[in-house]
Parts: C-alpha cells; structure tokens; sequence
C-alpha cells in the first residue's frame, strides 16, 4: 500500500512539475507581443454583442467598439488577431457562436489574398490562449507549417522548454495572473507615423482568390445564415499592401452574387477624414488611435443608419457595465500617452 502511495505521489509530482515548468516557459504576451493575449480576452467580456468583427490586423487596430458604443450605443466586439487567416476566423467564429449569437458580423476581407499559412509566430499569437475546442483543434490543423508539430500545441513545454534560460520579469509577474490589453478587442496604438512613399505594386500572377479560400468563405455565409446573423463584407483603409482593383472586383462579385453588404473604406478615406500624414502609426498600413476614432464614428453612423441597431445607452444594466469600460478605455489612452 505504501509503495501504490508513493508512486501515486511520484506520479502527481511529476505532473504538477510538468505544468509548473510549461506555465512558467510559455509567452505571456502581457507586456511583449501583447496581440497574443487578444485571443483570451473575449471569454472574459460580461456582455453579449450586436456586433462580431473578424479578420486580421485590419480590424483590431482600426475598429474601436468603444466608439461604437459611445456614439451610438452599438454593442460589439473585436475577435481579430494578427495575419488571422481564413480558416482561423471560420474557426474563431464557430467558437464565439458558443457564447452568443450576434445581429452583425463583419469579416474583413484583407486576408482573402493569402491561401497558405504565413508563419509559425503568427500562428502561435492566435492560437496560445484560445481555449481547448474542436474549433482550436480544426485551426491547429489547417494552420500548422511543415515544421510544426500538433503536440507542441497539445504541450507547449515542447516548443518553449529553451526558455527557461530567456526568463524576464514578465514571466514571474505574470505567472499566475494576467491583464487586459485591449478594450473589446481594440489595441490602442498612439504612435504617428506619416504614409510617405510606397513601391510601385507588381502584377499580379493570379488575379483570382484561392479557391480554397472561396470554400472558407461560404461556410462563414452558411453559418451566418443558419444563425439569422448579417454578414457584412469590409476591407479596412490602407495605403500598403497595396489592394488590387482584381481583389475589389473579385469581393464585389462575391458580394452581389449572394446579395451581401460590402464596404470598402479606402476610396471612402477622405469622406472618413483620414488623413495619413497622422492618422497612421506605420506609414499607411494600419491606423493609429486618432483614426481608429474617425473610422469608427464612421461606422457606427452607418450600421445605426442601415442596421437599425439598438441603442444600449438606454439600457442602464450595460449602461453601468461601458461607463466602466469607457473609463478605462480613456485612462488607458492617457497613460499610453503618458509614456
């Protein structure tokens, strides 16, 4: 009986080492590389939302819900992560319809233009601290490089274990704790950084998307259908990477083939106000906070005007609930100025 103990104790040890050791090596991504932990926060958020965007970087820098909120009451939620591939914001999708079902999602349609995965860092940033589904499991899939293996996934202590020599202080304060970064899934990003020059772009060798990506596309359309949820069809203002007018009329098509809204904010620029002298934080290919501001307040006169969504400022549960989130939200600019 002493031996069973003991081995059961050798055993649970071990196990308990295991995970210390695999917690202590992963990425925080709290003060470094803070768009790993965008993913995570979701599961966090007290309320449902009218509004789901999805897509990549183009959203999460450019789409403030808190301006959505305070200028027209519109409730919504930013699940965007960086290089978010297709089959990624089908998965993220499925995953959020767990928890809510939405009046509106928004995919941003930028990453259209990619049909094979970008890199394994990428990959990491999205998929870290997305909770354990099949949704997860289908990305991890569909996403892996040739170099990748499922069970650094499954066990990330296989992928980190090297940095256990790399330790900063953001894995010690952060072990067992963790902080909110964005605010409904917006990065704030005050920085200005003037759009000057771009290289000219290169023909394009293949004018169409990918076909697999078309496939992707129409199971986020069916899955909207099923769910009652509006799909709506946006590609962000940007200077670079340069947007074919193949892509544009490539996604008009689309669009009109199964009676869908798309908005294409670049050419809508000047209308917005945006102006890329200071509007941007890196020369054109994202907005900063400023214009962030100007594309939301756009966007939420447009959704309130053609959506008729509801106005949550009347409603003095989820009232109390974003008078709390504004005031972080403006803390939060004030110290990021600050520093």
């Amino acid at each position: 009986m002493k031996r069973v103990v003991k081995i059961v104790l050798i055993i649970v040890g071990f196990i308990g080492l295991f995970w210390f050791t695999q917690r202590l090596v992963s990425p925080k991504y709290m003060m470094n590389l803070v768009e790993g932990s965008m993913i995570a926060e979701y599961y966090e958020d007290p309320t449902n939302h009218d509004v789901i965007f999805i897509g990549d970087c183009e959203v999460y820098a450019n789409i403030s819900p808190m301006v959505l909120y305070e200028t027209e009451g519109i409730t919504a939620y930013v699940r965007g992560t960086s290089q978010q591939l297709i089959w990624q914001s089908l998965g993220i999708l499925k995953e959020t319809l767990k928890y809510e079902t939405p009046k509106i999602v928004v995919y941003n349609v930028n990453a259209m233009r990619y049909a094979k995965p970008v890199s394994e860092a990428y990959n990491r940033l999205t998929l870290d601290k997305m909770k354990w589904s099949k949704e997860k499991w289908d990305i991890i899939n569909a996403s892996m490089l040739p170099e990748e293996n499922i069970f650094s996934y499954l066990f990330p202590l296989l992928r980190y274990h090297s940095r256990i020599t790399e330790l900063t202080n953001e894995d010690f304060t952060y072990l067992f704790q963790s902080k909110t970064n964005t605010h409904n899934g917006f990065l704030i990003n005050q920085k200005i950084k003037p759009a000057t020059s771009f290289p000219t772009p290169r023909p394009l060798a293949e004018t169409d998307f990918a076909q697999s990506n078309y496939a992707y596309l129409d199971e986020i359309r069916k899955l909207c259908a099923e769910h009652n949820i509006k799909l709506v069809l946006m590609k962000a203002p940007s200077l670079y990477p340069y947007w074919y007018p193949e892509y544009e009329d490539n996604i008009k098509s689309y669009a009109e083939k199964y009676d869908l809204d798309y908005y294409n904010f670049i050419p809508l620029s000047r209308t917005i106000g945006l102006d890329y002298n200071t509007d941007t934080y890196d020369g054109g290919t994202h907005l900063n906070l400023n214009g962030a501001t100007k594309l939301s307040t756009y966007v939420a006169h447009l959704f309130k005007e053609k959506y008729n969504l509801k106005d949550y400022r009347e409603n003095a549960k989820i009232k109390k609930i974003y008078d709390e989130k504004l005031r972080k939200y403006d803390e939060a600019i004030k110290n990021e100025k600050n520093n």
